[in-house]
């Protein structure tokens, strides 16, 4: 039988806990029997059931010999819930259809199901799986959040002009995805300088939508109180990372990492982002943060949207600005994933070449 539609649902399943299971993966489950399905269910959220459980919650008749899709392999081990495996096998069901493994260490379902006497079947749509979860993968691989960038372009390759105009380089449809991005993002991150000159809100307003936390990174800690997205702080979401050891009263959270190079050591930061559940960052700030971040090798992804416009100007800002490769040998190396079009402008999806997981 192809199983190849079944997971197609899954993902679609799937996608709707997008935004709300934070560091979990994202996961769709459908029992098929006798030639129908009598149950869906996926991850609705960080703290609810699993996929699977969601899916026997919800089942038309008894799941006794029938068939489970799942896009990820059931967990086997005791979280935030039992094992779902252990319902699998509760359940009487006969075969599980997967997508991709688990690579949490901690997770061994397939040995547990085929003890069971279960059929087990692997690798459906393995690509689309993993494209899918590719934050929770990356997470498991490197424990860190992933990281990826975000700027909007002129064709001169121009982010603001030299009087650090920036609005709008990008059209409303592009700005409109933007919004969806943050929605899939657990956290947003902007320098001090794109906070001084956007005064930016930082959250996804788009409906049943989540806002991700939002995250100001400084030295100095000179920052205005009166900044939209301290005083749209009645989440508690915003945070301030800092290598500063001042006191400083004001409406976030601040988060003291470690010094390099006389700044925040990002890669401590993402350490301390991710011991909070924190698995995937947008980075929407400025030149100066983009190239820290790519010159630590901490860029998994970017999307860039060029726009037909032509900036010019010896003082106009680009994407990255501070140290650079010498030599074209030194450059960082990223594929193109993904070309979309959003009205007159274009996004360029890539992924950082040594970031497969």
């Amino acid at each position: 039988m192809n199983y190849e539609n079944l997971m197609r649902e899954c993902f679609d399943l799937a996608l709707k806990g997008r935004g709300k299971v934070l560091t979990n993966p994202m996961v769709g489950a459908i029992v098929f029997k006798n030639g129908k399905i009598i149950g869906r269910g996926y991850h609705r959220s960080f703290y609810q059931d699993h996929a699977e459980i969601d899916c026997f919650n919800n089942l038309e008749e008894a799941a006794e010999g029938g068939t489970l899709v799942v896009n990820l392999e059931p967990c086997s081990h005791f979280g935030k819930h039992p094992p779902c495996v252990d319902e699998v096998i509760r359940r009487k069901i006969k075969k599980v259809v997967i997508s991709n493994l688990d690579t949490n260490p901690k997770v061994d379902g397939i040995k547990k199901l085929k003890d069971a006497g279960i059929e087990v079947i692997t690798g459906v749509l393995e690509n689309e799986g993993k494209k899918l979860n590719e934050k929770f993968f990356l997470n498991m691989k490197y424990k860190r959040p992933l990281l990826a960038l975000k700027y909007a372009q002129s064709l001169d390759g121009k982010i603001a002009t030299e009087t650090f105009d920036s609005k709008w380089i990008s059209n409303e449809e592009s700005r409109a995805f933007v919004h969806k991005l943050r929605n899939d993002y657990d956290a947003i991150l902007v320098g001090a300088n794109t906070l001084a000159s956007d005064n930016p809100r930082l959250t996804s307003r788009i409906d049943g939508g989540v806002n991700p936390y939002r995250i100001i990174v400084t030295n100095s800690l000179s920052l205005d109180p009166l900044s939209e997205v301290f005083l749209e702080n009645s989440d508690n979401k915003t945070i301030i990372a800092t290598n500063s050891t001042k006191d400083f009263d004001i409406n976030a959270e601040i988060i003291r990492c470690k010094t390099k190079g006389g700044g925040v050591d990002l890669e401590d930061l993402l350490d301390k982002l991710y011991q909070r559940d924190i698995g995937s960052v947008l980075v929407e700030g400025g030149s100066v943060i983009n190239n820290a971040f790519l010159r630590e090798n901490l860029v998994d992804k970017i999307y860039q949207f060029i726009a037909p416009i032509i900036v010019s100007g010896l003082r106009s800002r680009s994407a990255f600005m501070g140290e650079g490769a010498k030599l074209i040998s030194e450059a960082k190396k990223f594929r193109i994933d993904e070309i979309r079009r959003f009205g007159s402008d274009v996004m360029f999806e890539v992924n950082n070449v040594y970031r497969d997981c």
